[in-house]
């Protein structure tokens, strides 16, 4: 999985307008983004078609505020640089519900 440094959301939108992205914004601090991280391997061999990229949310707060991600762990789905799906809240998630959100995406 690709690490972001501290990034705009101009920047950002420029590396994900062609192509399909998973964000995954987190924090190193949070026990419920620890607790999905063990599985993030996985789920990307299992979505080849997406590029997932890892957002830390302490270091890139201002862009996390700009996409209305205000719970962490949150996955934004992006297609050739639009949004099409996210889940996003403060709640743990488990491998299959993280599944079953990018298998109810439409491409």
């Amino acid at each position: 999985m690709q690490a972001i440094a501290k990034t705009s959301k101009d920047e950002l939108m420029d590396q994900i307008k062609s192509g399909k992205y998973m964000l995954f914004f987190s924090a190193g601090w949070c026990s419920d983004c620890n607790f999905i991280k063990p599985q993030m391997p996985a789920i990307e061999e299992e979505y080849g078609d997406y590029q997932f990229i890892s957002i830390d949310r302490d270091e890139n707060l201002d862009l996390a505020v700009e996409l209305n991600v205000f719970g962490i762990p949150s996955f934004i789905a992006f297609k050739d640089g639009q949004e099409i799906g996210r889940f996003v809240n403060k709640d743990r998630k488990t491998k299959e519900q993280v599944e079953k959100f990018i298998d109810g995406l439409s491409d």
